[in-house]
C-alpha cells in the first residue's frame, strides 16, 4: 500500500471510540468521537497555502486531505472535543512509502507541524511529528475496509518519557465523495 491507497481507505466518516491513559496524571479517559475525512482537491486553496508555508512544490503532493472531529470526554463531560486539520502527504521521490505529512494545525500541540511517515510490509501507517514540547507517534491500520486502529503516544521532546498513550477503535459510518 502507498500513501494515496492509504487516504483513498480512510476517506469516510468514522465513529472512535479512544481509551487514553494521561500517565503524568494518572488519569484514565473514555473519548468517543466522529471523524470525518474528506478529500481535497490538489488545486483547493488551502492546500496551496500550506505548501508554500513549507516552500513544498505543490506538484510534488498527492492526495490532501481535511479531517474534522467533535468528540466528548468522560473527564470533562461539559467540554466538547472539536476541530478540524489539512493534510498534504509528500511522497519521497525515492521511497514510495516514506515521506512528509504536513498539517496545518498539529496533534500533540496546536501548531503547523510536519512529521514524517512511512508505511510498514503489513499496511501499517505510521507518523512522527516532533513539536516545540512534546513528540508524537501514531499508528493506523485497517482490520477490514470499515474498521481500523489507531495507537498514539505522546512522548516529551526529548523522547525520554512517555506522557499520553491511547488506543482507538474507528468504524466507518459512510464515506465521503471525492472532490
Amino acid at each position: 500500500m502507498n500513501i494515496t491507497e492509504f487516504v483513498e481507505r480512510s476517506i469516510g466518516r468514522w465513529r472512535s471510540q479512544r481509551s487514553v491513559h494521561h500517565l503524568a496524571f494518572s488519569h484514565f479517559e473514555a473519548v468517543q468521537s466522529v471523524i470525518d475525512i474528506v478529500a481535497l482537491s490538489l488545486d483547493d486553496q488551502a492546500v496551496l497555502d500550506l505548501c508554500k508555508s513549507y516552500n513544498i512544490d505543490a506538484q510534488t503532493v498527492v492526495s490532501p486531505f481535511r479531517m474534522s472531529w467533535e468528540g466528548q470526554s468522560d473527564w470533562d463531560e461539559n467540554e466538547v472535543l472539536k476541530g478540524s486539520c489539512i493534510l498534504v502527504p509528500v511522497p519521497d521521490p525515492d521511497h514510495p512509502n516514506r515521506g512528509q505529512l504536513l498539517r496545518d494545525q498539529g496533534y500533540a500541540e496546536t501548531m503547523a507541524a510536519v512529521g514524517t511517515y512511512y508505511l510498514t510490509e503489513d499496511e501499517t501507517f505510521v507518523l512522527v511529528t516532533g513539536y516545540d514540547r512534546a513528540a508524537a507517534e501514531e499508528k493506523i491500520w485497517f482490520i477490514n475496509p470499515n474498521v481500523r486502529c489507531r495507537v498514539s503516544l505522546i512522548k516529551t521532546s526529548a523522547n525520554t518519557g512517555v506522557v499520553t498513550a491511547s488506543f482507538s477503535s474507528e468504524i466507518r459510518q459512510e464515506i465521503k465523495n471525492k472532490p
